[in-house]
């Protein structure tokens, strides 16, 4: 009889992998999805760096798989996070299509499925802790009162966060729906007229967008965020520990500005960006070390990666080492990737993507499987057994079969990538081959120094098996893949669902 139920048991996994997968609900594992902010695909040792040393993350990809050929959902943070929360591409709607400001409001409706809200149905503890940055009210947001709708009205059971950037204002953390520290004789007053650089613009000695008055107790430090963030995300592990916990962990590191502790200031070759890399490897390590000490390892799905690509800028208290090219040092932050953050090249939105759990992933593994962060919302749902609605994560694949190596076969067959905007500028990816109409490289409108309008910057071919660098224009080689392309970059946008 035994052997009769083993070979019942192998059939079924054969024949349905999925399900073989699907967990039972006293052994769902916790989830750990840590996303950094601008961190490119060459800024981690396990992706090649050498001049910024990141052991943690280095650590958790010999004991779990590695991906590359992962993409942010969009070149951006706001469209990334959207789309990452929702499992639908942030261009096919206005609100959080673009970067948003510190005081626009919630740009997802409260009721929608996200991925918080498909854990939370599932039975999970759901927690954020770090940068939100998809508005906040229902209208201008007004940081004087209780705030809502917010992250709790999207999914989440609690949330300790960022509002929108380190170099926006108001510079206060908001827990649940009130800012921390607040003191109602010392109201906050923003002005978004203020342009960064500007007397006004200046918030602990930091030129800021917009500006802020009032609100002195509730001032965040700008040296201590990562700190914060990790001692923040290690409660919520510590506080849930007996029961399945979701925790969306997203860091400030590396984005401007860049202020890292004391205690890792210089401790890269790549200057203060290479140290707020080092300073958030730190933070992952935090984590894991949680996870590790509370012996919640071995059943933890802990996913670390970016929100968009690498860039070089220089706001910060110290604007000519923040992050230069000087600085940099040689440091290639997008590796061998043509692009930044920002645009369409591959530099602007192939990022790293490491995913552990012990009991499912093969240690030291790597996938060049086509996966994205709008795939998580239908991933965590065949996880934990959740049915979709038809009108939930439209545009999220389950790539759940990709990340525990269970099968060769494509998770997905095409992705589109994402500027800013709605629609904003978009490429279409389908195998190797990578299509994108005249906008295509970065978007802004090009002039010739005498200010007119330079000529039209031509369509754009790429064949990334063998030009990852995308060097190479292959338009006039392939016009029927052209056609192809062009074609199945219409239909999509034409239609309201990519997902199978």
């Amino acid at each position: 009889m035994h052997i009769l139920r083993l070979f019942l048991v192998l059939c079924l996994f054969a024949a349905h992998p999925l399900t073989s997968l699907a967990v039972q609900p006293s052994s769902r594992p916790n989830i750990v999805f840590i996303l950094g902010d601008d961190i490119g695909y060459g800024d981690f040792g396990c992706y090649g760096a050498t001049k910024i040393k990141t052991p943690h993350i280095d650590r958790l990809a010999q004991q779990g798989v590695r991906f590359t050929d992962a993409h942010s959902p969009s070149a951006m943070c706001t469209p990334t996070r959207y789309a990452f929360m929702t499992g639908r591409y942030a261009w096919r709607q206005p609100a959080g299509a673009s970067v948003m400001s510190g005081v626009a409001p919630l740009c997802i409706a409260p009721g929608s499925a996200t991925v918080a809200s498909i854990l939370k149905q599932a039975g999970y503890v759901t927690g954020i802790v770090g940068k939100w940055h998809l508005g906040l009210g229902e209208r201008e947001t007004d940081y004087n009162r209780p705030i809502k709708p917010g992250p709790l009205e999207v999914g989440y059971d609690y949330a300790f966060i960022l509002p929108a950037t380190g170099d926006r204002v108001p510079c206060v953390y908001v827990e649940n729906h009130d800012v921390v520290g607040y003191d109602p004789a010392d109201p906050i007053k923003l002005d978004y007229t203020a342009r960064r650089g500007e007397p006004e613009s200046f918030v602990l000695g930091i030129p800021r967008i917009g500006g802020m008055k009032g609100g002195t107790a509730a001032l965040w430090s700008d040296a201590d965020m990562a700190d914060t963030f990790a001692n923040k995300a290690v409660e919520f592990i510590e506080r849930h520990q007996a029961a399945p916990f979701f925790l969306y962990l997203a860091t400030h590191d590396a984005h401007v500005p860049r202020v890292p502790h004391a205690r890792f200031r210089g401790s890269s070759q790549a200057g203060v960006r290479g140290d707020v890399i080092q300073e958030f490897d730190a933070t992952v390590g935090r984590v894991l070390d949680a996870l590790d000490r509370l012996k919640l390892n071995e059943n933890a799905l802990v996913i670390v990666t970016s929100d968009n690509g690498g860039v070089l800028d220089s706001n910060g208290p110290d604007t000519v080492h923040a992050g230069t090219k000087e600085t940099n040092n040689g440091h290639l932050q997008n590796g061998v990737l043509r692009g930044i953050k920002g645009n369409l090249f591959e530099g602007g939105h192939r990022v790293p993507f490491i995913a552990r759990w012990p009991r499912q992933i093969k240690a030291a593994t790597v996938s060049d499987q086509l996966i994205c962060h709008v795939d998580m919302l239908a991933t965590f749902a065949a996880l934990t057994n959740q049915p979709l609605a038809d009108d939930a994560g439209p545009d999220s694949f389950n790539v759940l079969p990709a990340l525990v190596g269970t099968t060769e076969k494509p998770v997905r067959d095409h992705l589109i990538n994402h500027t800013a905007g709605c629609p904003g500028r978009l490429a279409v990816r389908q195998g190797s081959w990578k299509y994108g109409p005249s906008s295509y490289p970065g978007g802004q409108q090009r002039t010739n120094k005498d200010g007119k309008k330079a000529a039209q910057i031509p369509a754009q071919l790429y064949n990334l098996a063998d030009d990852i660098g995308e060097t190479k224009n292959l338009v006039a080689h392939f016009p029927d893949k052209v056609k192809e392309l062009e074609a199945l970059l219409a239909k999509i946008r034409a239609t309201p669902r990519s997902r199978p």
